[in-house]
This record gives structure tokens, sequence and C-alpha cells, in this order.
């Protein structure tokens, strides 16, 4: 990268410094010079262009074009500045931290909202009761002399909401008697608890069509029993609390089609000949069950164009009955339905089946049957944020900031920052919503005023990809360049509400399978031999390791300097065909590697090799390669959500160590928007994990591989605890405590050695237990792990190869094993450096400087000395 003496003096200099930036950030040529110059003068000019307005009742921003003059495409360009940069883990800490920044961050993210009404709530609290009840009483007053003057029939239609009625109050206004012929009579928003009270006075009115009786506590008690009791006394009622019953006609969809209402309530008219210019429907979460009624047909409403029907069941019809229902409306050409749902999975199936239609929930239908994808809408439900009263400012803007956060990653000529900086842009760039189809484009940018990465200023930059016009909303791709190859239509679940039973089908099909997974390897004698010289000569090694070279000790063993002499070739790097034939190997050399040991080393594929031996077995969580099982994710999440059970996951990237970008969290948005930083498993927390003294721990166990075909393998008589340096918590701002929730302490935290005896008969008296037997489980499980990639990829199997791995363990409540992951040349610093009693086996001391010579005398000399077979 140029570093031109004394920083960026000229349009040239910032071009040739940021040159890759620029490219990379997609910014066109034309901008740059603009670009530019309001780098140089830190120029936020966006508010002389934009304004950011509330929507969704204050839960959430837009950004709307203001300026007067329109602006044209790639003709502009604007700084958007970084409101809060942060490394995942250090969050908490910046937001209690920074003076500011969590009220900030709240208000930005419209978490606040509740906050900012209290004075006013409580100022009109005390006066409220008195008033609403004086309310009604005027109210009902003023329509009973309403009924005197001109009749009964003057008043069809009260609305009474959101005036404090209890249940002594509902009965002392006497309404049937008062209003005997109301159709239609809304109690929302009230105290009305006991279902008899009001069933008792509602049975009274016998004309009545519509009750809405939503957002009183009675609705805790009204189940489909009491919803039956109601319908059956009131044969005429068509609405209830915003649902349909079974005995609708005309008038209720006249009502949802905004014919009738309080000022036209339908009263002696023929309901169905009232439909006839209805052109626009909407029967969305109505609770319909059958569409075969008279006034829902093509002759009752022959100009419909536009039906909702999302959220209800139909599940009176078929599918192909229901599509041949709605196929006779000719005119019909915009549908909104769940998919999957009662018309069917598959939204290019429905668009076939209706050939009248333009529109397919707001997407064109020749771009439906052109892209075939299965599940299609423009218009999801965004995904606000959520929280309770009590919950502290902090915890609010925590859980709603993956709603807004970008991210970007830190490189120079030498390496990739192994972690990613998220960041939140400020009010006017955190303002602008999504769109498939957007008007604008952002990317993140370091500028360079020096010219080198140590004076880097990070903006985000945005310009304008369409013509842009007064009042316009400007909006951006929250996925932009991310199509549905790379799971485009489930990743947006991070920000919308997406179809849940189409995950939860898909989890469903993909947990069959899982349990009908089951395999078993049969035992075979050992082949394996030892490799000792008949002559006496020592075997050479060449290895890269460097306590290999200063502990392998055995008379057996020789190290070599020369790759090419090596009888056994010991190395830390993975060695491929390309390798071998720039280092001059040949296919005699033993090699501590076998081939496709992926399979079990890198984190998504070992998940993938346990699943196909074994399904789900007990011994590994549920895990998800998120890069091609979101889907099947998300359902599994939704189902968990929805049973009100464990929801806590641990996101680990495919081949990574020392849990670099992992991250515990519960949060949907979080887990999706993740996959951002690189591929990553999802994996089931064990949130009810064993713990010593309070504080979570794992094992590393260290195995032995001789042969893959037949399965020869030992573990080492040793082994190690790592553990936390916190008492263990699932409170929210502990998953972002590494020393709470992760255990390897050597390359960040306080590492706390602990012998391994003392853990164990310490650990045995705290718990009751007795580890011989714990141990005796854990064999087991690493046997069956081994066996999975013997079984699902026998392509292993390499006469010349023998190699070392680490397992990973931890102990559930239960104190059943649960599998972490398996590591290829593991970090065995730790049985170099302390001698350890070898808890099982013989006790006897195992010498640290001799670790290396016992692995090295089972692999390729065929002994057992402090080594047990699996």
């Amino acid at each position: 990268m140029a570093n031109p003496a004394g920083g960026i003096q000229t349009f040239e200099d910032f071009v040739k410094v940021h040159g890759l930036l620029l490219a990379a950030a997609g910014i066109p040529n034309s901008l740059y010079r603009k670009l530019f110059e309001k780098l140089c003068t830190e120029t936020f000019d966006g508010g002389n262009y934009f304004q950011v307005e509330p929507v969704e009742d204050g839960r959430q921003r837009r950004l709307v074009f203001t300026a007067s003059d329109s602006m044209g495409q790639e003709s502009n360009i604007f700084l958007v500045d970084h409101a809060f940069s942060f490394r995942l883990s250090d969050a908490p800490k910046q937001l209690q931290e920074v003076p500011g920044l969590v009220e900030r961050m709240a208000s930005l993210m419209c978490v606040d909202i509740d906050l900012n009404s209290d004075v006013e709530d409580a100022d009109n609290d005390g006066c409220e009761s008195n008033n609403n009840k004086l309310g009604v009483m005027e109210i009902v007053e003023r329509e009973v002399q309403k009924v005197k003057k001109e009749g009964p029939e003057a008043v069809v239609w009260l609305e009474l909401e959101d005036l404090d009625i209890d249940d002594d109050l509902f009965l002392s206004l006497d309404l049937p008697n008062k209003f005997p012929g109301l159709i239609a009579l809304s109690l929302c928003d009230n105290k009305l608890k006991s279902p008899e009270t009001i069933i008792n006075e509602i049975v009274k009115f016998k004309h009545l069509k519509a009750l809405w009786l939503n957002n009183n506590p009675i609705l805790q008690n009204f189940d489909d029993s009491v919803a039956e009791a109601v319908i059956h006394n009131c044969p005429s009622l068509e609405i209830l609390n915003s649902s349909f019953t079974r005995n609708y006609t005309g008038w209720a969809l006249g009502f949802c089609g905004g014919i009738y209402d309080e000022e036209n309530p339908g009263c002696g008219v023929d309901a169905d000949r009232s439909l006839q210019g209805l052109t626009s429907l909407d029967l969305s979460n109505r609770r319909i069950h059958s569409l075969q009624n008279k006034a829902f047909s093509p002759e009752a409403m022959p100009s419909l164009s536009y039906l909702n029907l999302r959220g209800n069941p139909l599940n009176d019809h078929s599918v192909f009955d229901l599509r041949e229902l709605l196929k006779v409306f000719t005119s019909l050409n915009a549908l909104e339905v769940d998919i999957p749902g009662p018309l069917g999975d598959n939204a290019v199936e429905i668009a076939e089946s209706l050939p009248s239609l333009s529109l397919l929930n707001g997407v064109n239908t020749t771009k439906i049957l052109e892209s075939r994808k299965g599940v299609v809408d423009s218009v999801l439900p965004p995904r606000l944020p959520e929280w309770t009263g009590d919950e502290p400012l902090l915890d609010r803007v925590l859980n709603a900031m993956w709603l807004y956060l970008m991210s970007y990653r830190l490189a120079d000529e030498e390496k990739i920052d192994e972690t990613s900086i998220w960041y939140v842009m400020d009010e006017l760039g955190s303002a602008l919503r999504h769109s498939d189809e957007p008007n604008f484009r952002v990317s993140p940018f370091l500028y360079m005023p020096e010219g080198t990465l140590e004076s880097a200023v990070s903006f985000t930059i945005l310009w304008p990809t369409k013509n842009v016009c007064y009042g316009d909303e400007c909006t951006r791709d929250y996925l932009f360049g991310i199509g549905e190859e790379k799971q485009r239509s489930a990743r947006l679940t991070a920000w919308f509400h997406t179809p849940h039973q189409y995950f939860i089908r898909e989890y469903e099909k993909h947990w069959q399978n899982l349990r009908s997974t089951s395999s078993s390897l049969v035992n075979k004698a050992s082949t394996t031999c030892s490799l000792v010289r008949s002559d006496g000569r020592p075997l050479q090694v060449y290895t890269d390791i460097p306590s290999v070279e200063e502990f392998l000790t055995h008379p057996g063993f020789v190290i070599t300097k020369d790759p090419k002499k090596a009888d056994i070739v010991w190395t830390s790097m993975q060695v491929d065909e390309e390798t071998r034939k720039v280092i001059g190997l040949n296919d005699q050399q033993y090699i501590n590697q076998f081939p496709f040991e992926a399979c079990l080393v890198m984190k998504h594929h070992l998940a993938e090799t346990v699943q196909k031996a074994y399904g789900s077995p007990e011994l590994f969580q549920p895990t998800y390669n998120l890069e091609t099982q979101l889907t099947q994710f998300i359902g599994d999440y939704y189902v968990r959500e929805n049973d009100k059970t464990d929801n806590l996951w641990i996101l680990k990237p495919w081949n990574m160590a020392r849990t670099i970008d992992t991250t515990v969290t519960g949060n949907l948005s979080a887990i999706i928007r993740l996959m951002e930083t690189g591929p990553k498993i999802c994996q089931k927390y064990i949130e009810q994990p064993a713990l010593f003294k309070g504080r979570k721990f794992d094992i590393r166990y260290i195995v032995l591989v001789r042969s893959i075909s037949p399965l020869e393998l030992f573990i080492t008589d040793i082994f190690w605890v790592r553990l936390a340096n916190n008492t263990y918590t699932l409170d929210k701002k502990s998953l972002y405590e590494y020393e709470t929730h992760f255990t390897v302490m050597n390359y960040r935290g306080t590492l706390n050695h602990m012998n391994t005896p003392e853990f164990v008969k310490e650990f045995e008296q705290e718990h009751q237990v007795k580890w011989v037997e714990i141990h005796s489980r854990v064999k087991q499980m690493i046997r069956k792990v081994f066996e999975s990639a013997a079984l699902v990829h026998p392509e292993m199997h390499s006469p010349t190869a023998r190699a070392m791995y680490g397992v990973d363990v931890m102990l559930d409540s239960s104190f059943k094993p649960k599998l972490l992951e398996v590591t290829y040349c593991p970090d065995c610093t730790r049985a170099c450096k302390y001698d350890m009693e070898a808890v099982m086996g013989g006790g006897e001391t195992v010498k640290a400087r001799d670790f290396y010579n016992y692995v090295f005398d089972c692999l390729f000399l065929n002994e057992t000395a402090h080594v047990s077979p699996l």
C-alpha cells in the first residue's frame, strides 16, 4: 500500500493510497473526487437532504429524501459517522463506561420510548379512573337520548373502548335493554374478567353481528368452549374478537372490505349485493376455517382484484379445492397468503395454479416463475425490539443492536485481523430501512489521512443508486450481494418475521432424517506393525514442532533436519499432494495425519460425520452448519421458542482454534448476523454443565490413532482439565465475558493450572460421583466419534498414517460426556511442562519430559506404556 510522504496531499495521493478500498466498497469512479473533498473537510451534509421520521408507533425510524431538487443516480455521496464501534466482547463495557453512550444507543434503537412517557403517565394516574367512569356514563346516556329521540335503530353500533369498564360497571350499564337493536359492540381495552358475567349479558342481544373484547383480562380464560357458548347463544354473531365465526355472511366480508362501519352499519340492506363493487378485501388473521360461503363468490364480488388471506387456517379445504375456489375469481390479480400454508408450500406452484395473478405476496409472478423461488414475500413485518418495563437500558441495547449493526475487519500486508469490528451508524444511517430494490447503497470505508493504517478513521459511505425525489423513502439492501444460493430468504429473518411454518416444516424433515439414521462398526483384529528396524538403527523423525524436537529423546528415534531423509514426518502444517512434491516426500514415509481427517478436525465436517453415522446421538449437541442449514436451524429455534425450552446457542467458526470468533447467544438476529464474519456452525449450548466449585470446565484428552481400518485407538493415561475463571451464570451480560463461559486461558485471561488428580478427588467429593465411571463413559464416547469417521469416510485409511488428536469433552449436569471438538496436532505444552500422576491405569507418575517418548512409542513401536486401548 502506497504511503506518500507527509500524508494525503492531493486527489491523486488519495486514489493511490485508497484504490483497493474504493474498489472493494463499490464506490463509482465518478464519485471519487467528491468523496475525497468531503473526507478532507469532514463534511457531514446529509441533514441538508434527508430527514429521519418515526414509524411503527415510534419503535422504528425511516429516512426520507426532503431536498426540493431531485437527486440523480450516482450523483452525490455522503459521509455517515459511526456512533458506536467495538469488538463484540467489549460491547457491554463500552456501553457502561462511555458517558451518554447507552442513552444515545437506546434512543437511536427506539428502546427508550416507554421511559419518555413515564412522567406524563404518572401525572395522569390519579384522576384517570374517575374521569373514565364519568366518561362511560356520559357516552351511554348520550346514546340513550338518541334512541329516545330517533328510535331503537338510531344506535346499532356502540364503541366503549379503553374506559376502565369492569364486570360490575358493565352489568350496571344494562346495555341490552337500552340498545336492543345493537349489531356491533366494542369493549376493547377494558377490565372485564368473568366470562360467565359477560356471556349472560351478551346473549340478550338478538341482532348482534360483531363483538370485540380484545385486550381484556377475560381473554386469559376465553378458550374455545367459551367462544362456542357465545356463538351458540348469539346465532347472528359473525365476528368475535376480530375472528370470523362460522356464521359469517357478506356483512363480515363487507366490514373487512371497508363497506360497513359505525357510519354505515349495513342495517336493512342485502349484504351480499353490496359487495358488487368491492375490489380489495383484507381477511388476514380472521381465523377463517372455510371460504365455502355464498357471499365469497365471483357472483357476489365480481370486481375483486386484491385478496389477503394471511393468518387463516382454512383447514376445511384441501390445497387443490382452495386453489380451484380462487381460480374462478377471474379479476383477482393480487393475492397474499402464507407460504407454506393452506394453498401449498411452494410459491411457484401457487402462481402456476392461479394464472390470473400478477402479484403473489407483493412479488411479480413472472419473477417468481423465472427464479423458481419457493417462498416469497415483499411485505414481511419488521422484527422490532422487545423488552420488559424493568429491563435496564444496557440489556435493551444489547438485544436490539443486531437490527442495526454492520461490521468490517482490519488487514494489512502481513495478516488479517482475527476478530471483526462491529459498529452502529449514526442516526441518519441507522434510519435506512431494507428493500430488495433499494435506491441507496452503503459501504464501510477506512480513510487514512497519513497514508497508514494507524491513522485510519472509519466512516460509512452512502450514495444513490437510483433517481430519488422529494418524499421518497431512502432504503438499502441489508443483504447486498447475497442471493438465494447463500440463503438470502432465510437470512432476512434477522430483521423480519418470516413464515414460521415454513422453517418448522424444514426442521421437522431434517429431524426425521436424523432420527432414521443409525450405524455401527464391526471390530476387526489389529493389523499395524511395529516400525522397529531389525538392525536396531533409530527411526529418523522430521518435525517443525519445537516441543517434539526438544522432548523426543527415546533411543528408537532420532531428529533429522532433512524431511526427505525422514522415516516419520511429524508436522503442524497440513500436507497435501502439492506440499509433498515441493518438499520431496515419498509414499513410504509415515506422516502424522490421515487423508480426509478434516471430517473430524473441522467443526462443520465433524458435525456432518457424526450425524451421518448416528443421526442425533446424545454425545453430540444439536448442531447446524449455518452455511447450508440455516433454514433448519431457524425451524429448530422456533420450535424451542414455542415450547418455551432452552434456546441458548454457541457459534463456532469452522476452522479456528482458541475460541476465536466464538459467541454464546440466544438472540436469533445475532446468530444470523454473526454469519457475516465467516462460516460457522451453530451448536446447542450446554446450559446446565457440570460445574467445579461453581465454575465451568472441560477436559482435554489425547487420542492416538494407529489405524482407521481396522480402527485402532489409544488414549493417554494423562488428561488435563481446563477451568473458567469466573463463577458460571446465564445472566445476559455474562455471555460477553470470556472468563465465565470459556475455559481456554492459554492465550487470553489468566491461566490457573490445576493438577488432574487433585481435580478428580475434589470433584468426586463435591458431586458424590466416581470418576472411574465418568472416565468409562468418556472412553466409549471417544471410540464412537472415531468410529463415525471410519464408517462415513473409509477413505481416511492410510497404511503410512499415524496421528495424535486432542479431544475436548464437557460433562453435563448428569455427568454425561458431550463432545466439543477434535483438534489436529494439539498443543501439548501442559503435558510437557508438568509431571502428572495418572488417574487411570496404574496410577504412577508420568514424567513431563517423557510425554512424546511414549506417544511415539505407541504409534510407531506398538508399545502401550501410559496409554490405554479404546
